[in-house]
């Protein structure tokens, strides 16, 4: 935004407003929870990602799901976008707003409304985060499964925008796979539940299609998530392998033993290194790869997983520890879930990858990301979901170079070519947003893409619901900026 004009500085000192701020504060009954100040819509401009040409309009803070559907009924007659905004966690630009949309932060929906053991579903609000929500459920002997290494931060809104997993997913499955029905207000401000708490609920499964839409078919409030009884036994292994390509061989080795353990996590030489400093999570420093493997169910059943889980570990030269107890145990997902955060210790900033590939191709894969990254001089670890194929390089750079940030873009557009051409996915859990958009005309035909934007356009017929994101410019992508703009110096 440029310098505000003469009559935009004097309308602030005589407290004036923009006819949209003053609705929006109208909406809310509330002007301190609309914050159109320059701090606060730089602040949420961004999200976790390296993307930073966001552009925040005003930001709004609903206490309830009536608010959201106020303020959304604002944005639609002023001719306005809204974007939904969790705890910011997302790496793949989903959240950041384009062309001063507004932005709906949800983080004051924090409650979690009822709790139903019996029946095993809680209703929550989205604002919750995903930690809070298990925490909250310890002592009943169940916990919320979806669990990514964002969970002390990430909201159960964010999870349901992007179906997102984590580490125990191979098992227990995604967000979509726990979330029974949404409350959602669409667009034009009409409100629907989608979903039902019935075993199978009649009609389309438009559950289904809105979890992982990215925000892009409107705005979830409320959830119904289910609640998984916690294994009466767990079996945790730390294997140690002298290659990052025998580690991988190892979990293709263990999947097709038929064995599908809760957890399949790999981490490389560098990123145990780094681990290690920051958590002293017992981690074997002179490895070159590192597997946590972890079983749960029944006594017999996990008993015989580890055993055999341990004998194909041998036979790729490992050397494998069971965790001896619940603090060990503890102690070794800390590190694997603080891999990120331990990454300030190296390097100021990352670009943390989400591509899948199949997993007889993860050692070639491995491989060539190191090979990308080495050709682009940027230092590379990588922490992964073996077992479902799942990557999440980390490139290593500094964005107050312009440099590396231009070779840190053109290593990670390699490294989703090479994720293409071995058959693989886009994204396993960070959704597409601005991140991978362009990616979805190699990856989708026209004729598939013209049918999502049909489907989108069925739930926001203006598109006016985080537009910008997954589909390509062709498909809708820049609709965005047909949307009437206010002059600068308004938000005063």
């Amino acid at each position: 935004m440029g310098r505000p004009t003469r009559a935009g500085r004097s309308a602030r000192a005589r407290g004036d407003r923009s006819p949209l701020r003053a609705d929006l504060e109208r909406a809310l009954g509330d002007a301190s929870r609309v914050d159109a100040g320059a701090p606060a819509r730089a602040l949420y401009s961004t999200d976790a990602s390296i993307i930073r040409d966001g552009t925040a309009g005003p930001v709004c803070f609903p206490t309830d799901a009536d608010e959201v559907r106020r303020v959304v009924q604002v944005a639609a007659r002023h001719g306005r976008a809204v974007v939904a905004r969790g705890a910011g966690t997302g790496l793949a630009g989903g959240a950041v707003p384009q062309d001063e949309a507004i932005v709906v932060a949800l983080s004051k929906m924090d409650r979690i409304l009822e709790v139903d053991l019996a029946n095993r579903v809680a209703w929550v609000e989205v604002g919750v985060v995903n930690a809070t929500l298990t925490g909250a459920l310890r002592d009943g002997g169940h916990h919320f499964a979806p669990d990514p290494s964002s969970q002390q931060a990430c909201t159960i809104g964010g999870n349901i925008a992007n179906n997102s997993g984590g580490p125990h997913c191979l098992a227990e499955g995604v967000t979509n796979d726990h979330v029974r029905a949404i409350d959602v207000v669409l667009g034009d401000g009409d409100v629907v539940t989608l979903g039902g708490l019935d075993p199978e609920p009649p009609g389309y499964d438009l559950r289904g299609v809105f979890v992982g839409g990215e925000g892009t078919l409107g705005i979830a409030t409320r959830a119904a998530v289910a609640l998984t009884r916690d294994p009466p036994v767990v079996g945790t292994l730390l294997a140690a392998f002298t290659t990052v390509r025998a580690a991988a061989e190892a979990v293709s080795d263990v999947i097709a033993a038929g064995i599908v353990p809760a957890a399949l996590e790999v981490m490389d030489r560098r990123t145990i290194e780094v681990v290690e400093r920051f958590v002293r999570a017992g981690y074997p420093e002179d490895a070159a790869a590192v597997l946590l493997a972890e079983v749960a169910g029944l006594t017999g059943g996990v008993e015989t997983s580890v055993d055999r889980i341990t004998q194909i570990c041998h036979a790729r030269g490992a050397t494998v520890r069971r965790a001896a107890d619940e603090r060990e145990r503890a102690l070794l997902w800390k590190g694997r879930k603080s891999a990120f955060g331990a990454v300030a210790q190296i390097a100021p900033d990352y670009y943390l990858h989400d591509t899948v590939v199949p997993r007889q191709s993860l050692a070639d894969v491995l491989e060539a990301v190191e090979e990308i990254a080495g050709r682009h001089g940027l230092p590379v670890m990588n922490v992964f979901h073996a077992g479902d194929g799942n990557l999440h390089p980390l490139l290593l750079f500094d964005a107050r170079d312009p440099d590396q940030v231009e070779r840190v873009h053109r290593a990670g557009e390699e490294i989703v070519e090479l994720t293409l051409a071995h058959g693989g996915a886009l994204s396993g859990e960070h959704g597409i947003g601005l991140e991978k958009r362009e990616f979805m005309s190699r990856y989708f035909s026209d004729v598939d893409l013209e049918h999502q934007e049909r489907l989108r356009r069925a739930f926001d017929p203006a598109r006016r619901c985080n537009p910008g994101k997954v589909l390509p410019s062709m498909h809708g992508c820049g609709d965005i900026r047909s949307l009437p703009r206010l002059p600068e110096g308004v938000w005063g």
